[in-house]
């Protein structure tokens, strides 16, 4: 170490090899794994917003999940879907082939699919009501596809081992909660003006 060195404070001389090194003349870019799929289909914009056209068919809902068993069979009372937001989008050959993709997503092996911001943006939405009823109005005949995503958590308890003596064990009852979410989905078919259609989105 030279004599400027030895003089500078140890925070210092750290300070100064860490710029060193950020201006280094070969930086290693960050890894970049991430598998991005979009359909390949073109979106037709004029038939969504053809789709989207005011009519007078209405589709009304009640949205809801519930607890899976052992078997991963849902089962048991309705868990409601308070207030959560429903998104509705007519049926195109371009949803279509996003909804196919989308059964190859794994977020584990970083594989994501995604919608242009164009074929998202036509798009019709309601929010629930505190019992999972749900609304939409003024709907022309046309098949569309409705989702939404339910959070929702279960709660538990187990005996903890904290210790022993000569006779006894000890535990220490212990309270956990686990999230879960839920992506309720349905295809629906207005078939005529006028018809109220009743969904149960689940």
């Amino acid at each position: 170490m030279n004599n400027t060195l030895k003089h500078l404070p140890a925070l210092l001389v750290l300070l100064l090899l860490f710029t060193a090194q950020a201006r280094a003349q070969y930086v290693q870019k960050e890894r970049d794994d991430t598998i991005r799929m979009m359909p390949k289909a073109p979106f037709d914009t004029l038939a969504a917003r053809a789709a989207l056209a005011e009519g007078t068919g209405t589709i009304t809902g009640v949205a809801f999940t519930r607890q899976k068993n052992n078997m991963a069979i849902k089962m048991g009372n309705r868990i409601l879907a308070n207030k959560i937001k429903i998104l509705l989008f007519p049926v195109t050959p371009y949803l279509m082939e996003y909804l196919e993709l989308r059964k190859k997503e794994n977020h584990r092996k970083l594989k994501y699919v995604y919608l242009s911001p164009e074929a998202f943006r036509f798009r019709l939405e309601a929010i629930t009501n505190s019992t999972g009823e749900f609304t939409f109005p003024k709907m022309k005949p046309g098949k569309y596809y409705i989702q939404g995503v339910l959070n929702w958590y279960t709660t538990g308890s187990y005996n903890r081992y904290t210790g022993s003596d000569y006779y006894t064990n000890y535990y220490t009852r212990e309270y956990y909660t686990t999230d879960h979410s839920d992506l309720l989905e349905k295809f629906v078919d207005v078939n005529s003006e006028g018809e109220v259609v009743s969904v149960k989105l689940k």
